[in-house]
């Protein structure tokens, strides 16, 4: 090999570590934002292929060097180093808006994909003591164009490691809930309000006795797990444990480690239709908790989801919300920007009104389930009332934030159709220029293109100004918002920073009031 191309070969495989270790953890964020499934995973990519296209086109480059001829084994050495940039840029680092979080399971992950590299990268040097010293230009191509598959590739040869492991802290966790003599769980659920009504419970709860809760939005079982084996103490009376799915059998696996008492099923909706592959089995895995409770266990439902109404649970049940037949309902609603004013009739008759900070009728229902709950454990209405009024508004979930003289309604963490038309009506019935920032929904399968196109007519009913973010995204928004005449209201940006610069720029004499509907993650 001629001196020149040894120069070329080696400034390529020094670039191709730096471009597979960026490709590396690139797709362990999406990994892990992708619930850790590869099934997911490779869907992603499936969807996203046009991200990997650079991978292939290094591959098909490095083929070439298979020809023994010295210029264009040069020129095939050039173009390497040109497509290794091209792959550094599109895999650099963005700000993200859910960064990697390095867990265990990620660190051993990515040793085992470095492991994985470092066996193709031994494929090269030892094609470098051949006499087909050109089949080295094959192995550096191939080390950039299987990096994408180094993660799903670790974490099928790591999971036996990872469900030993799984099986260990879990067993640690059943042992400690049966040992917790006492303990009362409570299993909340829905395809939407749960974390809402989970904070909600827990503020309400926690100055009348020793309560444990999932933070933030620990809802999966190792999260669960997590929390007990990390938090749970002998003082603790009543657990109140959030559960998420996406899959059917997922609360099912939830209720097998916690065994809950008590549940709450907040809502039945259309998130993660996508993976859920129907309405029947979203509904089949929400009442997967309904089923695991006790006979004498209570359950409390949001009877103001008519999917609720249409297809009741398998368990007697508790209902809370507005309408006149629910046994704790929620009445003389009113709403302003300092808050939300109401009322909640009991079972035993009496009435009790409450203040809140938060804003909407939908908090209202939230916050009259987790008033039932918490009365069907013996607190008195009564005592409910002053925490009631302290409780704040869980991050990007109707949050109120006043900035740069702009009153924001942060909703970002909702992405299903039922709240975003609360969050919706709540902004129509604020007096200022009413302003909507979103990408849209997304997971919801093929619904999808329909419940964005029946947001886009919804909002063009409630806002004065719709700003979309990404053209190509909302565009079921754009045609629902043309059909309702609202064509004039809408603007579309190409991303979020572009978005709030025209809201900011918008000139008014009126109060601006934003609400940022949803925000995708980093995945989309």
């Amino acid at each position: 090999m001629a001196s020149y191309l040894q120069i070329l070969y080696g400034a390529a495989v020094m670039l191709s570590f730096w471009t597979v270790f960026r490709s590396i953890l690139f797709n362990m964020h999406m990994f892990q934002l992708n619930g850790y499934r590869a099934s997911t995973h490779f869907s992603w990519m499936r969807k996203n292929r046009s991200h990997y296209l650079p991978h292939g086109a290094v591959l098909l480059l490095s083929l070439t060097g298979l020809v023994p001829n010295e210029p264009l084994m040069g020129f095939c050495a050039a173009a390497l180093l040109i497509s290794f940039f091209a792959l550094l840029f599109q895999n650099r680092q963005r700000k993200a808006k859910k960064p990697l979080v390095y867990t265990p399971r990620v660190k051993r992950m990515l040793v085992t994909a470095v492991l994985l590299f470092a066996l193709t990268l031994a494929a090269s040097v030892f094609c470098l003591t051949t006499p087909r010293k050109n089949l080295a230009f094959l192995a550096v191509g191939a080390m950039n164009a299987l990096s994408p598959l180094y993660i799903p590739l670790a974490n099928l040869i790591n999971k036996p490691m990872e469900l030993s492991i799984n099986r260990h802290y879990t067993n640690e966790a059943k042992k400690m809930l049966r040992e917790a003599v006492g303990l009362q769980t409570v299993g909340i659920t829905g395809s939407y309000g749960k974390t809402g009504v989970k904070f909600y419970l827990y503020t309400i709860l926690r100055g009348w006795t020793d309560t444990l809760v999932t933070p933030e939005s620990y809802n999966t079982p190792m999260g669960v797990v997590k929390t007990v084996r990390g938090s749970l103490r002998r003082v603790h009376k009543i657990f109140l444990c959030e559960m998420g799915a996406k899959w059917v059998g997922d609360i099912k696996e939830l209720c097998d480690i916690v065994h809950p008492q008590h549940g709450v099923i907040t809502a039945l909706g259309d998130q993660h239709l996508e993976s859920f592959g129907s309405v029947e089995n979203i509904i089949k895995t929400k009442y997967e908790l309904a089923r695991a409770l006790p006979e004498d266990g209570r359950l409390y439902v949001n009877w103001d989801n008519e999917r609720i109404r249409q297809n009741p649970p398998p368990h007697a049940f508790i209902k809370y919300g507005t309408r006149e037949d629910c046994d704790y309902r929620g009445f003389d609603i009113r709403v302003s920007a300092a808050g939300t004013s109401f009322k909640v009739a009991a079972p035993d008759g009496s009435v009790t009104e409450y203040e809140t900070k938060l804003l909407g009728e939908h908090c209202v229902v939230n916050i009259t389930g987790a008033i039932a709950c918490a009365n069907g454990f013996g607190m008195p209405m009564s005592e409910t009332v002053a925490p009631v009024h302290r409780i704040e508004s869980v991050p990007h979930r109707m949050q109120i934030i006043e900035k740069g003289g702009v009153t924001i309604i942060d909703d970002a963490f909702n992405s299903n159709p039922a709240g975003c038309e609360a969050a919706l009506k709540t902004l129509g019935m604020m007096d200022g220029l009413r302003i909507l920032v979103t990408p849209g929904m997304v997971e919801l399968g093929d619904k999808e293109y329909e419940l964005n196109r029946a947001f886009g007519g919804q909002a063009a009913q409630s806002c004065d100004c719709i700003v979309l973010v990404g053209e190509k995204q909302t565009l079921p928004i754009q045609d629902g918002v043309k059909v309702a005449g609202g064509e004039k209201k809408l603007f579309v940006a190409p991303d979020f920073t572009a978005a709030m610069r025209y809201v900011y720029g918008l000139k008014t004499d009126r109060k601006k009031i934003v609400l940022l509907e949803n925000d995708l993650p980093d995945n989309y």
